[in-house]
């Protein structure tokens, strides 16, 4: 049998200091979970089985891989990005700054500190990796501990578990939850084919309305982190452009403002910042609305997807799934405009990523480690693997 992660094991993950080591340890532990409840319902994917490669996608934006310097390039190439840099740096030479246009070029990167807001974006994925692993992995590991051992069904042992969970609806009750663990408990049970695959994925995609909804406020978080405000821009930057100031530069920047003296540069400031908070944007939403699934199967979740449904779910039975999808699924048994315009509305996710959850539910891959045999070993040892991630 697999690797039984505990609840204990679950808690020391989500205690980890470190949000990269952490991510990384989460997305291992839901490999893990996931291959336990495979195990006992054909290698049909569960929750989990997206999870980790949700997880380890989340990774890239809690890194802030290369997201610098992609900004870099973007504003480099991009023709409005450069005649605003030209129109800001103008303006600075007409208030006196003594420096050339590549000097006050380089001021600007340096003064926007496009670091700190890819790092804005990086906390509020990583609170949102943690919070749903916190709750939902603890709530596998503790269900795998009361029942997923069970050679026969048994009402009250799962009633039990359920119990255990909060009454109400998401963000702050665990409705969905409780209705997901039921279904998977069923489907341990389900001799017939369809009816268990129907169960999985009822269960997933009651698992994900629910983890969906807790992670709303991170996700909209990531999505506007702003670069940095204009006008806490203008004051670095004409701070750095003009040090002879000193200690007088609020005043003087207060005075030049009543009267009228900043506002060439201050509409200059305006529009190179929003032009930059635009780029920045479309970098991180991206990243975020980007999974790659294994062998290099990358999904843009902006995109509609290409895959056919299984035949097994071509058309669906199972009447709490069909109510279910008819809250969720605008274009019934069919992925045509599955692909989520805005990642930041939740019905426009859930409609995604419950076509997804259909279409892979039979993809065996998903139960495929995310990680090399080295990795894993660093990982176990409470290390960061050296090797490319």
């Amino acid at each position: 049998m697999s690797v039984l992660p505990t609840i204990s094991d679950v808690e020391r993950i989500a205690a980890l200091p470190d949000p990269v080591l952490r991510n990384l340890q989460i997305t291992q532990c839901y490999h893990e979970l996931s291959l336990v409840l495979g195990e006992r319902t054909g290698w049909s994917a569960n929750w989990c089985s997206f999870a980790t490669w949700a997880s380890k996608q989340a990774g890239h934006t809690i890194r802030k891989e290369d997201l610098s310097r992609t900004l870099e390039d973007e504003l480099g190439s991009d023709a409005a990005a450069q005649r605003a840099v030209q129109n800001l740096a103008a303006a600075a030479q007409r208030m006196g700054a003594r420096t050339g246009i590549e000097e006050i070029t380089a001021f600007i990167w340096k003064v926007m500190q496009p670091e700190a807001a890819f790092t804005r974006s990086s906390d509020a994925v990583a609170r949102g990796n943690l919070k749903v692993f916190a709750e939902i992995g603890r709530e596998f590991a503790r269900f795998y501990a009361d029942c997923v051992q069970d050679t026969v069904y048994d009402p009250d042992k799962i009633s039990h578990f359920c119990d255990g969970l909060q009454a109400g609806e998401p963000p702050e009750g665990q409705l969905h939850l409780g209705r997901a663990f039921l279904h998977y408990y069923q489907a341990l049970f389900e001799a017939d084919e369809k009816k268990r695959i129907e169960l999985l994925l009822l269960a997933n995609i009651e698992i994900g309305f629910h983890e969906q909804t807790r992670l709303q406020p991170e996700i909209n978080e990531a999505l506007s982190a702003p670069i940095i405000p204009p006008q806490a821009f203008a004051r670095n930057l004409l701070i750095a452009l003009r040090p002879d100031w000193g200690l007088l530069n609020e005043v003087i920047l207060y005075i030049m403002r009543l009267f009228g003296g900043l506002v060439d540069f201050d509409s200059a400031t305006q529009a190179y910042t929003a032009g930059a908070q635009r780029q920045a944007q479309f970098i991180v939403t991206e990243t975020m609305m980007t999974i790659e699934l294994p062998h290099h199967n990358r999904l843009r979740l902006g995109d509609d997807l290409n895959a056919a449904f299984p035949p097994i779910l071509q058309r669906i039975d199972n009447p709490e799934l069909l109510a279910l999808l008819a809250q969720i699924d605008p274009t019934p048994d069919s992925t045509k405009d599955s692909g989520a315009v805005y990642w930041g509305d939740l019905y426009d996710r859930l409609h995604f990523i419950a076509d997804m959850f259909r279409c892979q539910q039979g993809n065996r891959e998903l139960f495929e480690p995310p990680f090399s045999a080295e990795q894993i070993a660093a990982l176990k040892a409470g290390q960061m693997p050296e090797s490319h991630l």
